[in-house]
């Protein structure tokens, strides 16, 4: 082997710009990262050839002395931590002092600026050895202009590796378009080859940062999303969740902001997933623009070079508040007087109908009626007048709920309604299925299930694997609802069901239930597993699609989805109801009002 010996400054550099400089958007990311530190208000980026050819960041900052010029090409050379424990709580973005450096060792560098105060700017160029010569100075206003040439000229294989000038700059877009959402009180203007692309002014008032979310995301986006707010102790959490409806199929329009800083971490992912278990399949991705503020202690900026992943001090004390908060504001979506674009709770709901609460308080008669979804015929007769009798003593003289009053069932799947605003069209199958499970589930974590006997237990032949997997979780499987023991080596025998759920198949029920616990290592991917074989059952027991109902059996379907949270949606994360509100039906015959 060779002798060890120290490397020259240059290479240290180029190695360094190896982990900083992935690609011009990673320069892009450096420089207006720095403006922002440096308190600027108004930042422009000029991009020539997707970046390749030039990167110009001017910014009105407080601008860098004349004599610290030279520092701030030099590495590990910053003014943003002086200690360990200023590093333990990093509130910058940028913090180490290599950028520049790495920039100028892979590409020509220039710095321009001006301090308050100072008569002239003053220019530094950096040579491709990385000496500098002294600064000149030039006419400049406050703050500072950087521009990047030739990236990777001195590295011609690393050149090699960038995509097209149209993907380059695509990445850049992409990346100012996601701070301008960090930011709000900043302008932000992009050109490319001369030719603006946008220009995002200042938003100072929180009431109307949603015309700049929706600039960048799209009017979609705002339009289909909650907007939240949760705070505990340390930490606040806020920003957009977007509904079920506008999910992708890719994690692409998901947006973390860890106190400023966009970041990508699998922690948050995890979260993000677990608070919409209930309303998206494993194949869809929700949208979200969410900021979390965290004491800077608690969180750990410094564990990726390129600072997009965090490490937290206590990951699943941040977890649980993001998770829990975001699945309470999910189940408090409710239908409304309007499109189910912008839940809200079940009492604002009734309220904006006229109402002083839900009318009936809870629903008594609603097992009976999803029982007579599929009934005897000694209660298919006995039921319908029931509700009438009810609706009758309830409706009278209140104003039209949310939902409005069932007209008809259009070819068995769609329950026409007419309510104040125009007509409601619900899903009978994907609105049935959501309260099935909703049902279902608020009985098991308030344990509280109720279970149906089976007239006659099945025998289920089963591995010795199966057998001892239900008697180590015997106890789960009768919170579940599900009786089950076993009677032999390889012999299970099911006595009961969850009432909600008394038509399904039973022994293709336990088994699947039994292959998600052989799945699961975790009390939390047993719930996880157990909550979406739940979500599948209800499916398969909803009322199917020409299954005809009655005009009281789908007013008591509206009623009870309008009590149901997450309302909004089925449990593949599909709308259950949609409104065609007068301006829209007008629309259609063109006619005036």
């Amino acid at each position: 082997m060779s002798r060890i010996h120290l490397l020259p400054t240059q290479l240290i550099n180029q190695i360094a710009a190896g982990e900083v400089v992935e690609r011009p958007a990673s320069v892009v990311k450096e420089l207006v990262e720095n403006s922002l530190d440096a308190g600027a208000d108004k930042i422009e980026v000029g991009i020539e050839a997707g970046g390749i050819q030039q990167i110009r960041v001017r910014d009105n900052g407080s601008g860098i002395a004349r004599d610290e010029l030279p520092l701030a090409v030099a590495r590990h050379a910053t003014s943003k931590i002086a200690s360990l424990d200023d590093l333990l709580q990093v509130r910058t973005l940028g913090f180490r002092g290599e950028a520049l450096p790495s920039i100028a060792s892979v590409a020509r560098l220039e710095l321009v600026s001006r301090t308050e105060g100072e008569p002239c700017g003053w220019r530094l160029v950096v040579n491709p050895s990385g000496e500098t010569d002294a600064p000149v100075p030039v006419a400049h206003p406050q703050g500072t202009t950087v521009t990047v040439a030739d990236l990777f000229y001195t590295i011609p294989a690393r050149r090699k590796f960038l995509r097209a000038e149209r993907t380059e700059f695509g990445h850049i877009q992409q990346y100012l378009e996601r701070l301008a959402l960090s930011r709000f009180d900043v302008q932000f203007l992009l050109k490319h080859n001369q030719r603006e692309i946008f220009k995002l002014g200042p938003i100072f008032s929180p009431d109307q940062w949603g015309e700049r979310v929706a600039a960048v995301l799209g009017r979609e986006f705002i339009e289909q999303a909650l907007e939240i707010e949760f705070s505990t102790e340390g930490m606040r959490l806020w920003g957009w969740l977007g509904l079920p409806a506008i999910a992708r199929r890719q994690a692409d329009r998901q947006y973390w902001f860890i106190n400023g800083r966009p970041v990508r971490d699998k922690l948050l992912t995890f979260a993000l997933r677990s608070a919409y278990r209930d309303v998206l399949p494993g194949d869809r991705q929700p949208a979200v623009l969410l900021y979390l503020e965290i004491d800077p202690r608690q969180v750990d900026v410094n564990a990726h070079p390129a600072k997009l992943e965090v490490r937290f001090r206590d990951s699943r004390w941040v977890r649980d508040f993001i998770s829990q908060s975001l699945y309470r504001a999910l189940g408090e979506s409710r239908p409304r007087g309007d499109v189910p674009t912008e839940p809200r709770s079940t009492a604002d709901a009734w309220k904006a109908a006229g109402y002083p609460g839900p009318p009936g308080g809870q629903v008594n008669e609603s097992l009976a009626f999803y029982e007579s979804l599929h009934p005897s015929q000694s209660q298919s007769q006995q039921f319908p007048a029931q509700i009438q009798e009810q609706d009758k003593a309830e409706d009278a003289g209140r104003p039209v709920p949310p939902l409005g009053y069932a007209v008809s069932h259009l070819h068995g799947i769609y329950i026409l309604a007419e309510a104040e605003q125009g007509l409601v069209i619900v899903d009978a199958h994907a609105a049935h299925e959501r309260i099935i499970y909703e049902k279902l589930k608020s009985q098991i974590e308030t344990e509280q299930v109720v279970r149906q006997p089976l007239l006659l237990p099945v025998k289920v032949k089963a591995s010795p694997r199966e057998v001892d997997l239900v008697a180590r979780h015997r106890e789960l499987l009768f919170q579940l609802g599900l009786e089950v023991d076993n009677i032999g080596p390889e012999t299970l025998v099911i006595r009961a069901l969850p009432a909600v759920l008394a038509k399904a198949d039973a022994e293709r029920l336990v088994r699947e239930v039994i292959a998600e616990l052989d799945q699961c290592e975790t009390a939390s991917e047993v719930q996880s597993s157990v909550h979406e074989r739940l979500a599948t059952c209800a499916c398969h027991q909803a009322v199917k699609a020409g299954q005809r109902l009655s005009r009281d059996e789908m007013n008591a379907l509206l009623r009870e989805l309008e009590r149901t949270e997450r309302g909004n949606q089925c449990n593949h994360g599909r709308p259950t109801w949609v409104t065609l509100d007068f301006q829209t039906l007008d629309k259609f015959f063109h006619r005036g009002r």
